[in-house]
């Protein structure tokens, strides 16, 4: 008997008509002899109802009382499937994230989990149940609720799937894996059987939104293997695990990410402790700055750029404003129509002139590059929005990663 941990997204418990096709995958697994544990979102559009009607009293709603609100809607979908599984004759136990004690720290919104009180899950398990949690919730050290920020229940999962030593995690979705770019832009755009923690860390830090970015990072830390399914359709899925395939292809991925902004600071003085000076700042906001470029000019001046998630740009830009007063900068501007586009692999690391067919690629499609980075295992490009399908369209035909590529 293996333990294995399931997580179902908001779209795969959208209705009670999806609610109870997921009790039957669940109870199917358990009758196999696996333990289960099982980590559900709130159904389809819940939490945005939710945000809304905050957002209707309150543009700028208190962190806390939104967190006490958004995590209402996970609570929902833990007691309706639990209620389903038992009607099913599969005894079940629902909980919240502060019922297991998921720890978190006090950045509401966008907390972090610091550990999991597991022995009410492992009772619960003895006794032959199905442990039903709620994802994308903890609670702080003085009892506060909070919440995991989009996507945080794949974080739950595979935090409890480490804690509990799982074989593997599950994550259910609306899509049937991990596939060379979304098929709604590349419709020959094709699933991969398997790829490594590396590659899915780029993948989804790059606009892949299959899986949340600390979700990977967990699963990696603690060598949870993790396997992406659709809840819709049966199939083996992607799994994402250490190690990488005999043949690993020379790029596994292209992704788009139309959620940035670009700011730069023009005219700054040019000297040492400048880049803190402004992003200092903006890092304790907790903004997340990605892409960073500086240009020296002759008249002892430099200018500053660098991209920040697109939510986040108005906050960054008055930061900005304020900063640029204070170090005597000439002007702040800002651009919200880009976009991220960027190849991901791990064989990249042993083939040269990766770089060059890329930029030749866009170059032959009229698109121009306005900022460049690199690691070992990606190259991104930021480029106006308009371009974002296109590029990706090119890169994917340029490498050959459709169906019969």
């Amino acid at each position: 008997m293996a333990l294995i941990v399931q997580k179902y997204g908001g779209t795969s418990v959208g209705t009670l008509e999806r609610i109870a096709a997921v009790a039957d995958e669940v109870r199917a697994v358990r009758e196999l002899g696996d333990d289960v544990v099982v980590v559900v979102s709130a159904m389809s559009g819940e939490t945005n109802r939710l945000l809304v009607m905050a957002k209707t009293l309150d543009r700028h709603p208190n962190p806390r009382e939104l967190d006490v609100l958004l995590s209402t809607g996970e609570q929902v979908t833990i007691a309706l499937l639990s209620i389903c599984l038992e009607s099913k004759g599969c005894p079940a136990r629902s909980y919240t994230g502060g019922q297991v004690h998921i720890r978190t720290d006090n950045a509401y919104n966008k907390a972090r989990i610091l550990g999991i009180d597991h022995r009410r899950v492992e009772e619960d398990l003895a006794k032959g149940r199905v442990v039903v949690v709620a994802g994308f919730q903890g609670v702080d050290e003085h009892g506060n609720i909070t919440t995991l920020g989009r996507g945080g229940s794949d974080t739950t999962a595979v935090a409890l799937a480490a804690a509990l030593s799982a074989r593997e995690c599950q994550i259910f979705t609306d899509v049937d894996g991990v596939y060379t770019a979304d098929p709604r832009v590349v419709p020959e755009a094709r699933r991969l059987d398997r790829v490594t923690y590396e590659e899915m860390l780029e993948l989804a830090s790059l606009g892949a939104k299959v899986l949340q970015i600390r979700a990977v990072e967990f699963a990696r830390k603690y060598n949870v293997p993790l396997r992406v399914l659709s809840s819709f359709q049966p199939g083996k899925g992607t799994l994402i695990a250490e190690e990488a395939a005999m043949e690993q292809p020379l790029i596994s991925g292209v992704t788009c990410n139309r959620d940035e902004a670009k700011l730069t600071v023009l005219g700054v003085p040019d000297r040492p402790g400048i880049a803190h000076r402004i992003l200092g700042p903006v890092a304790k906001a907790n903004i997340e700055v990605d892409m960073i470029v500086q240009n020296v000019g002759e008249d002892g001046t430099t200018d500053f750029t660098f991209t920040v998630n697109r939510s986040d740009y108005e906050a960054a830009l008055e930061i900005l404003k304020q900063v640029a007063g204070d170090l005597g900068a000439r002007e702040v501007t800002g651009d919200r129509r880009i976009a991220k586009v960027s190849l991901v692999g791990v064989a990249m690391r042993s083939h040269a002139g990766i770089a060059s067919r890329m930029f030749e690629a866009l170059a032959t499609e009229g698109i121009n590059i306005r900022m460049i980075s690199t690691s070992e295992i990606k190259i991104s490009v930021v480029v106006d929005e308009k371009y974002a399908e296109l590029g990706v369209r090119s890169l994917h035909t340029e490498f050959g990663l459709g169906q019969n590529g």
